[in-house]
């Protein structure tokens, strides 16, 4: 079994679909990585012999992945809450970021709907 950046490639898939199991690593990221490798997209993650593995992860190294990656963007995120700015404080509220609007959807960042308790009459 490959493993690459601290994660386990699943044997029975290509290497390009393989290798986007790594966080941080999509599609297009995958091709250039093999094409810089000098490694077929068509060959399994079992078939992989140990220099191309080698030059895979010498290429992978190249990329902020896994652990860093995640660390760079709750640093981010954390940083835009302690300078209070608008994205910051949707963040710390748990509603959308990006604009959208939270009248009617927006339930997987809002959470389960909770009711609230009408007036009594």
């Amino acid at each position: 079994m490959a493993r690459i950046a601290g994660v386990d490639l699943p044997r029975d898939k290509r290497i390009v679909i393989g290798l986007t199991y790594i966080f941080g690593i999509g599609n297009t990221t995958a091709q250039k990585i093999l094409k810089d490798a000098e490694v077929s997209e068509d060959i399994r993650v079992r078939d992989l012999t140990a220099d191309q593995e080698d030059k895979i992860r010498a290429e992978v190294d190249n990329y902020l992945v896994e652990g860093d990656l995640r660390r760079t963007v709750s640093l981010n995120i954390k940083r835009l809450q302690e300078i209070g700015s608008y994205r910051g404080m949707r963040h710390r509220r748990g509603l959308p970021v990006r604009g959208q609007h939270t009248k009617n959807n927006a339930r997987t960042r809002k959470g389960k709907k909770v009711s609230i308790a009408g007036r009594k009459k």
